[in-house]
């Protein structure tokens, strides 16, 4: 059991009663008619990659948790209707590898793909770093199969791409985290796999360049722009520090840096004049000091390493204090600046580490220890330095969860970000769709 009980940042560790692993949609809707009337607490958990607590039960040992590990069916695909219908507890992963042996692409993509789960990434409305192009998890599902608190099951694993009857119920459990209905399955879309695919590592001078960068090549490629990610210099020190075989992909240090991707479903379609473009127009008007183009498989995977190892990598620093906020992309030089400013002046020494999806408006604000501070000491002032991110959030119109979710570590602070109307519509649906509180209690609301 031990593994369920625990978060991987270790800031919730629980109890339960039993892990309960069921293999089909119809024994997830016994266990829920049991627990409904019995009243027992039921946390459904996918892979466990969740980073707000939204999956990990509670310290009363009275809790049960469901893992949906043993629910990894692909269903079925289908090319001709570019869907694909999968168990909740299919790997993200396997559902890629599901896409491209049918010669599609599923695009949701996200640096714990080979352990997270579909229920969850559903659940969650998890966003990663094509946002910017495909959507968010929730944009990119046609249809859903869930069961209800009361074991009841809803079969709405429809491919349709319009149906306007009615109450579009599939967006009420994508985000809500399992407290409004288990997720068991889902009907995902697919697009055509890219044929050609450019990638450039770009120095910048600063935060305000990489959006104005951001605009040319959105521009010029005519939304073929996939991936837009802000890496700042600290990053890549941690990454080359502590990643074996990693190396700094450009010749002198920047301050900033942006990940650039290009794709489209042709390889005539001029992705490297494109890309050529962007860039020169960059270094033309003092945006782009340097950047590489990937001209291998390797370099693109080099480039990509640097930036998928920035979440683990900043535990080798010490504590780290997150926070995953997103504001108007046109506020996001402004927002760092603010923060950075902010947070420094509460707490000389801390290594702010700034990074993530700035294409989509949203930054992944960490915070680093001062070096050789301790670790407790600085982890303590956690809520303290949340309130000063987050404050300057919501000065911005922004949001204080961008793409993690609420779970136990936001649930109290979202009332200060919604209005007291939004607040009780969603308790109203929560009391609604279970109304003993069994499904996933103490979370979100």
């Amino acid at each position: 059991m031990a593994p369920h009980l625990v978060e991987r940042r270790e800031l919730y560790r629980g109890k339960a009663a039993a892990v309960l692993k069921p293999a089909s949609v119809e024994e997830v809707s016994a266990v829920m008619k049991v627990a409904h009337e019995a009243a027992i607490h039921v946390v459904p958990q996918g892979g466990n990659t969740g980073l707000v607590g939204g999956q990990v039960p509670d310290g009363s040992g009275e809790e049960i948790v469901l893992s949906l590990a043993r629910m990894n069916r692909v269903r079925t695909i289908d090319t001709e209707n570019n869907t694909l219908t999968v168990d909740a507890g299919v790997t993200l992963a396997a559902a890629q590898e599901a896409a491209r042996e049918a010669d599609r692409l599923f695009p949701l993509s996200l640096a714990s793909e080979g352990s997270c789960q579909i229920g969850g990434n559903l659940a969650t409305n998890a966003g990663g770093t094509q946002v910017l192009r495909y959507g968010n998890a929730r944009d990119l599902v046609l249809g859903l199969e869930v069961v209800l608190a009361n074991g009841d099951v809803w079969n709405g694993l429809t491919g349709l791409r319009k149906d306007n009857t009615g109450y579009d119920l599939r967006h009420l459990f994508m985000g809500s985290e399992g407290t409004l209905g288990i997720i068991t399955g889902a009907v995902l879309k697919l697009f055509p796999r890219p044929q050609s695919v450019e990638t450039a590592f770009a120095a910048v001078p600063d935060v305000e360049a990489a959006v104005k960068l951001l605009r040319i090549a959105d521009g010029l490629a005519g939304g073929q722009v996939s991936t837009f990610e802000l890496v700042p210099r600290i990053g890549v020190e941690f990454v080359v520090a502590h990643v074996e075989g990693a190396s700094d992909p450009l010749p002198d240090p920047s301050p900033w840096y942006v990940l650039i991707e290009m794709t489209a479903g042709t390889k005539a379609a001029g992705l490297p004049e494109t890309m050529e473009a962007a860039l020169a127009e960059g270094l033309e008007q003092g945006l782009v000091s340097d950047a590489a183009i990937a001209q291998s498989e390797a370099q693109r995977a080099d480039f990509w390493r640097l930036r998928e190892s920035l979440s683990d990598v900043q535990r080798e620093e010490g504590g780290s204090i997150k926070h995953d906020v997103s504001v108007p992309v046109s506020r996001m030089a402004d927002f760092i600046a603010q923060a950075t400013s902010a947070v420094s002046a509460r707490l000389p020494g801390v290594r702010p580490v700034p990074f993530g999806h700035i294409g989509d408006g949203n930054v992944h604000f960490n915070l680093s220890q001062p070096a050789g501070a301790d670790k407790a000491a600085f982890l303590a002032r956690w809520d303290e330095m949340n309130a000063i991110v987050h404050g300057i959030v919501r000065e911005m119109g922004g949001s204080i969860s961008a793409e993690h979710g609420v779970g136990k570590l936001k649930r109290d602070e979202i009332a200060a970000t919604k209005s007291a109307v939004e607040m009780e519509m969603m308790r109203a649906l929560k009391q609604a769709l279970d109304p003993k509180g069994v499904l996933n209690p103490g979370k979100v609301v």
